[in-house]
């Protein structure tokens, strides 16, 4: 390195040093300023008090004793008063932020309208039911549950064939019984079904074993929201008493009675206007009796195919309420043109209802009707067979513990007696079921019934009244008992009776 160059930078080391000593100096003397809060003072805000002129005390100039004494005296155009805007914050108009406005308290009220009331609390929604811990599962194929049961009891029976002959003998029995539920899950549309048959097999009487069933199944097709067609099919499997009074003679066993049928509808709702059109075919069938000497009993004049139309007519009123007007033709065909007696029992019949269905605050639910029926037979020799007709179903929930079941009805029917018309009959049943747990059930029930035929001065009255237990193990598992006392009164020399009956037996659900 030259020796001009090592000149030149030990000169400039030693300048910034001696500055550097300076600065420190400088700083050390001057008093330290604190950090200017709020709006600050302005120096020239007021004017400067004016200062006497003195006159000098020495022959010097002025300009001479007080150079800068001119230069601030003199008049500025720079002035001397506080900005307009100096007592407000310094903030852009785009600048959010905090502001003094936001620390000053409100202004207070002069007026204020009283507080509004507190809203009203909202209605009280009803609790769901509680699923049934006892109840059936069922079997789930595809969007359809089916469920299944079979019971099998045994019991005692005071009266198997039900006559009033002396001596008669009782007999224990077996029941087994099957049942098959069907119900759909699906958005529209709707399948649901009962099927249950049983089979009663006396021990010491062989003749009074004897079969019953009974069952029906529903399908409905959702056309349009207000257009839904209705599909109905039913069966039952009965029995006659030997006592019969349409047995002309003194059988042996017990003739079974077949009956089976289906129906096609179409439903319409016009706004609340609801209009049912339903035409119906069912059939009759008696099988033949044995007689106590061996011969056969043909029953085959009894054989029939019953054909109706009806039309319905219902108006909702409220939700709960809705009457309706009903009408119904039908026509009454026999397989034989005339009955064992030479009469021709083929009639057709004309039959007029009103009635309405309700539900009173969800613990009173049924439905009502009746009518009066004209019934006309093609053997002028009969006269027309009039009377009431009528349904009833109402079902009371009395208690979340205690239900009543009322039923009752009135119909006109057939007989093969000489010289009568038909019968009249009338019946009603009431049940009050109590569940002492929630898997122990009492049931106690009475039915009544009286049959009346036209032109005989024939009737009889049938009494039952009777008790059922039912105690659910689990949902698949549950015991059954009952007890039943029956009567029968008739104005028929020897047909009455009374019979004790007694079961119980294990129920097997799925």
């Amino acid at each position: 390195m030259s020796g001009r160059a090592t000149t030149l930078l030990l000169s400039g080391t030693a300048l910034a040093a001696l500055a550097i000593a300076c600065a420190k100096t400088q700083a050390q003397q001057m008093p330290r300023a604190s950090l200017r809060t709020g709006t600050p003072t302005y120096v020239a805000q007021q004017p400067a008090t004016p200062q006497p002129v003195l006159s000098p005390a020495t022959a010097e100039p002025e300009a001479i004793r007080d150079p800068a004494g001119l230069v601030q005296r003199q008049n500025s155009a720079v002035s001397g008063r506080q900005p307009p805007r100096a007592s407000q914050p310094i903030q852009a108009p785009a600048l959010r932020g905090v502001t003094q406005r936001q620390f000053r308290p409100p202004p207070p009220a002069v007026t204020s309208m009283p507080p509004p009331p507190p809203p009203p609390p909202p209605p009280r929604r009803r609790a769901a039911s509680e699923e049934d811990p006892y109840a059936a599962l069922g079997i789930r194929l595809g969007s359809i549950t089916l469920r299944p049961a079979i019971t099998s009891a045994i019991g005692y029976d005071t009266n198997p064939q039900r006559t009033s002959a002396a001596g008669t003998k009782g007999s224990a029995y077996s029941r087994h019984e099957g049942e098959l539920a069907i119900q759909s899950d699906w958005n529209v549309h709707e399948l649901k079904g009962q099927l249950r048959g049983g089979y009663l097999e006396f021990f010491r009487a062989k003749d009074a074993s004897r079969p019953d069933a009974e069952g029906s199944l529903d399908l409905r097709f959702d056309a349009t929201r207000d257009t839904r067609i209705l599909l109905e099919s039913r069966l039952k499997l009965d029995t006659q008493r030997p006592g019969s009074p349409d047995l002309t003679a003194a059988v042996t066993g017990r003739p079974q009675i077949y009956q089976y049928g289906a129906s096609a509808g179409v439903t319409h709702d016009i706004n609340r206007l609801q209009l049912t059109l339903r035409g119906s075919a069912d059939r009759s069938d008696y099988e033949d009796a044995r007689l106590s000497n061996g011969a056969v009993l043909s029953q085959k004049d009894r054989n029939m195919t019953q054909y109706g139309l009806r039309l319905r007519a219902a108006y909702e009123v409220t939700p709960g309420f809705k009457p309706f007007v009903q009408t119904e033709i039908d026509q009454r065909d026999f397989d034989e043109k005339s009955d064992s007696s030479g009469y021709m029992r083929s009639s057709n019949g004309v039959t007029g209802r009103i009635g309405s269905s309700f539900e009173i605050s969800q613990q009173l639910t049924g439905e009502v009707s009746g009518g009066y029926q004209d019934r006309k037979y093609d053997d002028t020799r009969l006269k027309n067979l009039r009377g009431f007709v009528g349904d009833a179903a109402v079902l009371w929930s009395a208690t979340p513990l205690t239900t009543v079941t009322l039923r009752g009805g009135a119909e006109l029917g057939d007989t093969t007696i000489a010289g009568s018309s038909g019968t009249t009959v009338r019946r009603a049943t009431l049940e009050v079921a109590h569940a002492l747990r929630r898997n122990l059930t009492v049931t106690g029930f009475t039915n009544f019934s009286r049959t009346e035929y036209d032109g005989q001065g024939l009737r009889e009255d049938y009494t039952n009244v009777g008790a059922r237990l039912e105690y659910r193990l689990t949902r698949t598992f549950a015991v059954r008992a009952s007890f039943t006392h029956e009567r029968l009164n008739s104005t028929a020399q020897g047909a009455d009776y009374t019979a004790n009956v007694s079961l119980v037996g294990l129920r097997v659900q799925f």
